[in-house]
């Protein structure tokens, strides 16, 4: 069936319960699993606050921080489940486009991904990461809810 399930993840609680299920699925089957997390570039001209904020170097050391944080329960969960796991840190404009490249990079057979990361009508107008990796990626992806 599935051998290495490619797992993105935000951080957010919804991401983090596909991760839990992507990791139950992983030790069901006997597969192996990444666990992604991708970040967005430095923008010198931004609306996000937190980029307005900081310079390039503190941007960069704070993304990290938050990204060893995210990629470490990830590793942590699959460790205590017995699932073998790597984990991958990607920094793109689009995190859709750095999820299906990574999937495809490392030889995945299923992506496991969360429902939708934004609600209300800021994921009508900026559309779901999930929906893009649906329409255009050639491996099988598996929404968790």
């Amino acid at each position: 069936m599935y051998t290495d399930i490619l797992i993105p993840t935000d951080g957010s609680e919804l991401a983090e319960k596909a991760v839990q299920h992507g990791i139950a699925l992983a030790k069901t089957i006997s597969a192996k699993t990444t666990v992604l997390t991708v970040l967005p570039p430095f923008h010198t001209f931004t609306t996000d606050v937190q980029m307005i904020e900081d310079t390039p170097a503190q941007y960069k050391a704070r993304m990290q921080r938050h990204a060893e944080k995210i990629l470490g329960a990830g590793a942590r969960a699959a460790q205590a489940a017995g699932v073998a796991c790597e984990t991958v840190q990607v920094e793109h404009e689009h995190p859709y486009q750095a999820i299906i490249d990574t999937a495809e990079s490392k030889g995945c057979d299923l992506i496991v991904m969360a429902s939708h990361g934004c609600h209300g009508a800021s994921a009508i107008v900026l559309g779901s990461e999930t929906v893009k990796v649906l329409t255009q990626c050639k491996i099988p992806v598996l929404v968790h809810r």
